[in-house]
Formats: structure tokens, sequence, C-alpha cells
């Protein structure tokens, strides 16, 4: 398995810790017979962690789409390089970072990271194209 593939994996896995999360987070507050119901009602809208934890995971399938799109784009071209290589692995630690500070509540510390989590992403695609 390639680095890059290795990276593809754990993002899947912060994925499915993200989804765990949001959902935890939506039932404590929506309650049990919400979240096994039909769900037919409007839901009651979500606030403070949860509604961060939410947000956090709609940002992250956001972004995860053109990370898994570049790194199956440099597996099947047969790319790889330390820009595929780094730019796999930080789009994946920045993102594991970007979960924490976006729950607790901090600004701009939490913007930088995600638009680190965007450079790893543009690095896997300009590794594409580097000789």
């Amino acid at each position: 398995m390639t680095t890059e593939l290795a990276a593809l994996v754990f993002a899947i896995l912060l994925g499915f810790v993200h989804l765990f999360l949001a959902a935890n987070a939506s039932t404590k507050v929506r309650g049990v017979d919400w979240n096994t119901g039909p769900r037919d009602e409007p839901k009651q809208p979500l606030a403070g962690v949860a509604g961060r934890l939410d947000r956090a995971f709609r940002n992250y399938l956001e972004t995860f789409a053109f990370f898994a799109a570049a790194v199956l784009i440099a597996h099947l071209a047969g790319r790889h390089n330390f820009l595929t290589s780094y730019g796999a692995w930080i789009y994946v630690i920045a993102r594991a970072i970007y979960l924490p500070l976006y729950a607790a509540g901090i600004p701009y510390l939490r913007s930088a990271v995600w638009g680190v989590g965007f450079l790893g992403t543009m690095m896997v695609l300009t590794g594409l194209y580097w000789p």
C-alpha cells in the first residue's frame, strides 16, 4: 500500500470519528426517540458543542471528497513523490487537529488549520505534475 493510500485509510477512519461524535452529541440533544424514529418532525436546532461537532462533520465531508479524489488520481496515475506523500499526511493531521479546535469553538486557529488541510490536498494535486 502506498503512503498516500495509507493516509486515505486514516482519513476514512477520521471520518468515522467525526460521524460518531456528531451523532452522539445530536442524540444527547434531540433524544434517542428522534434518532431511532422516522424523523418526520422538524429537528431541534443543535447549539453549543453538539452544533459545532455537526458543522465540523459536514465541513469534513466537504473537504474529504476532494482529498480522496486527489489521492486516488495519484494512485491510478502512479504518481508518488514527496508532494503527494507529505500532502496526504498533512491533510489527515490537519483535519485531526481541526476537529477538537472546532468542538472547542476556537476561532482563527481553527480556520488556519483548515487552510493547512487545504494546502495538503493542493500538494497532492501539485505532485501529480511534479517531475
